[in-house]
């Protein structure tokens, strides 16, 4: 059954185009995922086809008496309590209570944040009937667990879908079908013949082809019009005279170009260490002791019963925080960057520290004001330095003159991140940083993070952006507790589960470990470190912690890939293809057993230093 179709779609904004001709048809079934860089029209794309807008051209049409939910970037509530707002007696409690709002369910939707009130809204929207959902960035402001628990409830839909998110694990899972635009233009993708992967998986296959197909189109084209100049600048044959048609034509290539960029430069290019100017950091970093932290009505967040929190943050640190809402991650970055101070305990930062902080909410943006103005700040125009960086930052041309109100939700929050490292901060501090960025952007960003030579500290709920740029997680356990995790987002989530159905006992940072424990690298637990003493090597903490985190990546990946043999071998039926298997097996065993070595040698001289693992 056919739920929405839409044909020949345009869309614009003041002097600037989005898209044109986009069409697209829905279905029982069908998943499909938007993507696309910020400000390209995905947001007014699903508003056209949640009935909250009109084309400027085209035509969107739904099945009879099909029911479509839409759930917008910022969603209006109707007055009265939450539990109002949602319904479904006690099947609205338990989805509120999944997506992390069970505590407010008697307050007010006036009083409720942004991020609180799209939880509601999206509660609301998971209890109804409805034949297809429209979904804008349903992970944006979710935890963890609750946007596993999207995931699963997103993949049993059996009604059509149409999503925008930039977590790369929901469109992987979720989807079937990708529809990409880019410079105006649409593209679906799709998976071909069975079991050939998600949509988000043929979306990267199809848009490498697209783009390699362009190269060898524009290299055909430089090649013929080469011949086609060299052609008209010979003079005309005796008795004839050059055809005005091939004249044509060879002008046509010799003046013709690629189709331009959907932006200028790469934005890993313009988040350069070296050009921002970032200051040097010294040796001592962020030492967070014995802190606790309540709010005025005496609502303890970090801390309280469970002993206050101690942490240190030294320089080569890429930490990502977990948790459930409301666990204090963002109020713990509030304390370091000094924003909040503590009930108890103390915050102390290096001489050398400058913090830069991305934060959840964004800064306060006139949206009056123009991009320059933003960035050239109390100097009035920006500097020579402040139109490179914004040209990086794909802010070029008119978009440097663009009122901020003008701007989509990825857009403000580059100009945030831009604004943020103008600053030449050597401690990064980045809550939710992955909200509304496109994907294009986020793995930007990520590549910017790896290179960073300071201190990172991030609040994420984006799986695949921590798993990328963290080394370490320290988990909050909503009760005041924190303790460190080892194993990656995949293990935090294991043990999460597990404690919620087995009473587990966890440690909290500051403790110390026994000797002899967490010696077995593949056995991911929840774990605590204290501020490590003065190393008898010669190797600094922090570069020891490192070495051992990246030990314990290569003994994984040398795992995995004689685990892949094992499997092969046992799938194979001729002797030869088995004996060239057994080959390989036992020289990935020799780097499981060399990594293995190499991994316990670093574990040995951590514990004889005083490091905790």
């Amino acid at each position: 059954m056919i739920l929405i179709d839409a044909a020949g779609l345009k869309a614009s904004r003041p002097n600037r185009p989005l898209f044109a001709d986009v069409s697209l048809t829905l279905s029982d079934g069908d998943r499909v995922g938007v993507v696309g860089i910020n400000g390209c029209g995905k947001s007014t794309l699903l508003r056209f086809l949640g009935r909250e807008a009109t084309p400027e051209a085209g035509e969107v049409r739904w099945g009879r008496g099909a029911r479509v939910g839409f759930l917008t970037q910022q969603p209006v509530l109707p007055a009265g309590t939450v539990r109002d707002a949602v319904g479904a007696g006690w099947e609205g409690e338990a989805m509120l209570d999944r997506l992390g709002m069970a505590a407010l369910v008697d307050s007010r939707t006036d009083e409720l944040s942004g991020g609180q009130a799209k939880r509601v809204a999206l509660a609301r929207l998971l209890c109804g009937e409805y034949e297809a959902l429209i979904l804008d960035e349903p992970t944006n402001h979710l935890d963890l667990d609750a946007i596993k628990f999207l995931e699963e409830w997103l993949a049993a839909y059996r009604g059509g879908l149409v999503l925008v998110t930039h977590d790369r694990h929901v469109l992987d899972r979720v989807t079937t079908k990708v529809l990409e635009i880019d410079r105006g233009a649409a593209y679906l993708h799709m998976p071909q013949g069975r079991h050939a992967g998600s949509g988000y998986a043929a979306y990267l296959a199809g848009r490498a082809e697209r783009e390699e197909r362009a190269e060898v189109a524009e290299q055909v084209r430089k090649n013929l019009a080469v011949k086609e100049l060299a052609w008209l600048r010979r003079g005309a044959p005796a008795r004839t005279a050059k055809p005005k048609a091939r004249i044509a034509t060879a002008t046509a290539l010799v003046q013709g170009k690629a189709q331009a960029a959907a932006r200028e430069g790469e934005l890993g290019q313009a988040l350069n260490v070296k050009e921002l100017g970032s200051q040097r950091l010294g040796s001592k970093g962020i030492e967070v002791r014995n802190v606790s932290f309540n709010w005025p009505d005496g609502t303890p967040v970090l801390g309280g019963s469970a002993g206050g929190v101690t942490v240190a943050f030294e320089p080569g640190d890429r930490v990502g925080i977990v948790g459930p809402n409301g666990a204090g991650k963002s109020t713990l970055l509030d304390l370091v960057a000094g924003r909040l101070q503590p009930t108890s305990g103390s915050v102390e930062l290096g001489a050398t520290v400058k913090i830069g902080y991305y934060d959840q909410l964004g800064r306060d943006l006139d949206v009056n004001k123009r991009v320059r103005e933003a960035v050239a700040g109390d100097k009035g125009e920006p500097s020579l330095a402040d139109v490179i960086l914004m040209k990086r930052f794909w802010f070029d041309g008119d978009a440097q003159f663009a009122p901020i109100h003008t701007l989509s939700g990825g857009e403000r929050r580059r100009l945030q991140l831009l604004l943020t490292l103008v600053e030449q901060p050597n401690v990064l501090l980045l809550d939710e940083p992955t909200n509304d960025l496109d994907l294009d952007t986020l793995r930007a960003l990520e590549d910017f993070v790896d290179d960073w030579p300071g201190i990172v500290v991030t609040v994420s709920h984006d799986r695949s952006f921590l798993d990328r740029v963290t080394d370490e997680l320290l988990a909050l356990d909503g009760r005041g507790g924190a303790a460190w995790v080892r194993g990656g987002v995949g293990a935090w989530l294991a043990a999460h589960q597990a404690a919620s159905t087995v009473p587990q006992q966890a440690g909290k940072a500051g403790q110390g470990r026994t000797a002899g424990q967490g010696r077995a690298p593949s056995a991911p637990a929840v774990i605590s470190r204290s501020a490590p003493a003065k190393p008898a090597s010669s190797r600094s903490p922090s570069t020891l912690r490192r070495q051992l985190v990246q030990a314990e990546r290569d003994l994984t990946a040398a795992g995995a890939r004689r685990d892949a043999l094992v499997v092969e071998l046992q799938n194979a039926l001729d002797h030869r293809e088995m004996a060239a298997i057994g080959d390989r097996l036992s020289t990935a065993q020799a780097a499981v057993d060399a990594a293995e070595e190499a991994w316990l040698h670093l574990a040995d001289e951590a514990e004889a230093v005083g490091l905790e693992l």
